[in-house]
């Protein structure tokens, strides 16, 4: 295959994977705190400021850089598993406290997540 039929089919599937992307966020329905699914307790989450978060929900990268830990599942150690909400809210990271639900980074998470099943 030459490097040019190797592009198109590339620029194909990123072409279906933004199609069905967007379908998926077409039409999402109205998210609460209810329905939420914490979706995003599956994203990396970088400290930058101190928050107070407790010492037993973050890790330190091998160069020094502090993120909230991630349990083998790939859910964020704060989230309480049976209510799917965060255990930690009031001192939960700037970066969570400024990812707004139902925005469109919100509605772009749960539509990849629907997406890879």
């Amino acid at each position: 295959m030459t490097a040019v039929n190797r592009s198109a089919i590339h620029h194909k599937e990123s072409t279906i994977d933004n199609v069905t992307l967007n379908h998926a966020k077409s039409a999402p329905p109205e998210i609460s705190c209810d329905n939420c699914e914490a979706c995003c307790c599956r994203l990396k989450v970088m400290l930058f400021t101190d928050t107070g978060v407790p010492d037993r929900f973050i890790e330190s990268d091998d160069w020094g850089a502090l993120s909230m830990r991630q349990l083998d599942d790939g859910w964020c150690a704060a989230l309480d598993r049976n209510s799917l909400r965060c255990s930690i809210y009031q001192q939960r990271p700037l970066i969570c406290r400024e990812f707004e639900m139902g925005a469109e980074e919100c509605l772009t998470e749960r539509a990849e997540i629907i997406i890879r099943g």
